[in-house]
């Protein structure tokens, strides 16, 4: 009995299609590009030692169990946009200018900080604290100053700051007197964030 020989099936031609699909799959699929954090790392500079009342910083620590105490007390996460808004907003003092706050709403505590320019959250984790719980701790303290500044915003021009920064995002960043708008209620509350690890 005689064997047939099987014929042989060309491959050359599955080479090149291989290569056109990865090809096709390479320009056809999207990427997930993370948005991170928008804080940017200041440079290192040279000055000089700021006599800070102490009564102006609200120290936020952040331990290895990732337990937030904020001046020494333990609290939950969901304590402390408020604890930062009465805070910042206190407005029982006068700022660097001796003027008052006119357009805080705080209850004027000698306690606490003086005015908006002058208060400072500190925050301190360890070097074990999960990121998570770091990113969210940093959330809400931005959701503190955003919340005071909307409310400030509503009161000046009858909307929110937030909506003041999309309209000037859609005119490219080139009306002035959104730009304006914008820095007069950041300087009324200027974002005085810091934050450190532990060693």
């Amino acid at each position: 009995m005689s064997r047939k020989e099987t014929p042989e099936i060309n491959a050359g031609s599955m080479a090149d299609i291989a290569f056109l699909l990865l090809i096709f799959f390479l320009v056809t699929t999207t990427m997930n590009i993370d948005a991170g954090i928008s804080r940017k790392i200041p440079q290192k500079q040279e000055t000089p030692k700021i006599d800070v009342n102490e009564r102006n910083i609200l120290e936020v620590n952040i331990n290895k169990n990732n337990d937030l105490f904020v001046d020494g007390k333990t609290i939950q996460q969901k304590e402390l946009k408020q604890l930062a808004i009465d805070f910042i907003d206190n407005g029982g003092g006068l700022d660097i200018n001796k003027l008052n706050c006119d357009w805080c709403q705080g209850l004027k505590i000698s306690t606490s900080s003086d005015h908006p320019s002058k208060a400072i959250i500190f925050i301190t984790t360890d070097r074990l604290t999960n990121y998570e719980t770091y990113i969210s701790t940093l959330d809400i303290l931005n959701s503190a100053y955003t919340h005071l500044r909307n409310k400030l915003s509503v009161k000046l021009y009858n909307r929110n700051y937030e909506s003041l920064l999309e309209d000037y995002k859609k005119t490219n960043n080139s009306d002035k007197s959104l730009q304006e708008k914008i820095k007069l209620i950041r300087d009324k509350y200027p974002l005085l964030l810091s934050d450190a690890e532990n060693i």
